[in-house]
């Protein structure tokens, strides 16, 4: 992909936070963004912003049937289906393994790594019968870090670079490119969430310490370009300084 104008996005989780910077900014350089969310209103007050080329497709990335549902609506709004962003996640339920809710950490694990599968899954053969794609999952530090009372959140993240590598492993040569974005913390309700829990360490960071999600989107949008090929199979962590400097976030 050699030019962000005329491709077709789809983000998952993107009513807030990381989608919707991701939304505004592929849209601002000439892509169509479809928008996916469980919250219609959101999604929909989204697009009106946006205006002509975002797509709101209310789904809940738990059900297979609603995403694969979604990539076909896309595909037939649109004409093609380039990128599809991973980015639907739950931090909660936040609470030790010996006291945590079975069914509230198994309903996490169907977002957040039964989610990234589902997006996977639905999204190849589409792009295998167009030629090629980019698919991004939105990963994490606590992929390789345990965290106190984030069990599940760190499972699923592991989990979703596994099926990363996997991807990659299986479908490059049919030019698709997969790739993982570990953005560190970002400035989103998801980080009040773990503020309120005051369990481990990342509670206790001042908000002042988190990266604004626009940060998060910039990098997005170079993963979708050749330029960052050799990450290909692999997670680019904005927490690299030398990442940072060559999406020109830092000097």
């Amino acid at each position: 992909m050699t030019d962000i104008q005329g491709k077709t996005v789809l983000i998952t989780g993107a009513s807030r936070g990381i989608g919707a910077a991701a939304a505004r900014e592929f849209a601002d350089l000439g892509a169509n963004v479809v928008l996916l969310a469980r919250s219609s209103a959101e999604i929909n007050d989204l697009a009106r912003e946006i205006g002509s080329l975002a797509l709101p497709i209310t789904c809940d990335v738990s059900r297979y049937g609603d995403v694969e549902t979604a990539m076909h609506t896309a595909l037939a709004k649109f004409g093609t289906l380039d990128v599809v962003i991973n980015n639907a996640g739950v931090i909660e339920p936040i609470a030790p393994l010996a006291t945590s809710d079975p069914d509230a950490w198994g309903k996490a694990i169907d977002i957040n790594l039964k989610g990234v599968y589902y997006g996977m899954r639905a999204a190849i053969p589409l792009m295998k019968k167009a030629g090629g794609g980019t698919i991004i999952t939105i990963s994490s530090g606590a992929a390789r870090n345990a965290m106190e009372g984030w069990s599940q959140y760190c499972a699923a993240k592991a989990g979703a670079a596994m099926l990363t590598m996997s991807a990659h492993k299986e479908e490059s040569g049919n030019g698709i490119r997969v790739m993982g974005l570990s953005p560190g913390t970002v400035a989103t309700e998801m980080q009040r969430e773990i503020k309120a829990s005051g369990i481990n360490p990342v509670s206790t960071l001042d908000w002042s310490a988190h990266i604004p999600p626009e940060w998060v989107s910039k990098a997005l949008v170079w993963m979708c370009l050749a330029d960052s090929d050799k990450f290909l199979g692999q997670e680019v962590s904005l927490r690299d300084e030398t990442i940072r400097r060559t999406l020109g976030l830092i000097e």
